[in-house]
């Protein structure tokens, strides 16, 4: 269980690098990022002692909105509102991706990341 959470972990690292690199986002934007995840981590961790089945349940919630906003901004793609660039080389090298990925590519994989990661904390939740 350990060993899937620390994988869960990084591959959630990874998403946050490829959408970094897509959006560009500049010093003051990338402040807010560090403190939103410090914040939560602060927050997760007392919760997670407390009840680790409601953490986990809470995760997968989470994963579960995920799927969805990603098939929302899939779709935002698909209809011309938002350009489909290339894929970041990270994700091309992550996935596995053809070189001439583009970043519908890359969201259908962190996509389908996020309904595994979903599936998971449900497991793990116990419910």
């Amino acid at each position: 269980m350990i060993q899937e959470l620390l994988d869960e972990a990084m591959n959630e690292r990874k998403h946050l690098m490829f959408f970094i690199e897509i959006a560009q986002p500049n010093r003051f934007e990338r402040f807010l990022i560090t403190v939103a995840q410090f914040i939560f981590w602060h927050f997760y961790l007392v919760m997670y002692l407390i009840s680790p089945s409601t953490s986990h349940k809470m995760i997968a919630y989470f994963e579960e909105e995920a799927v969805r906003s990603y098939t929302e901004y899939l779709d935002l793609i698909e209809l011309g509102e938002i350009e489909n660039v290339p894929a970041p080389g990270l994700a091309i090298e992550y996935y596995s991706l053809p070189p001439d990925a583009r970043l519908t590519d890359m969201v259908r994989c962190v996509r389908a990341d996020e309904k595994h990661h979903s599936e998971a904390n449900h497991r793990m939740a116990g419910f």
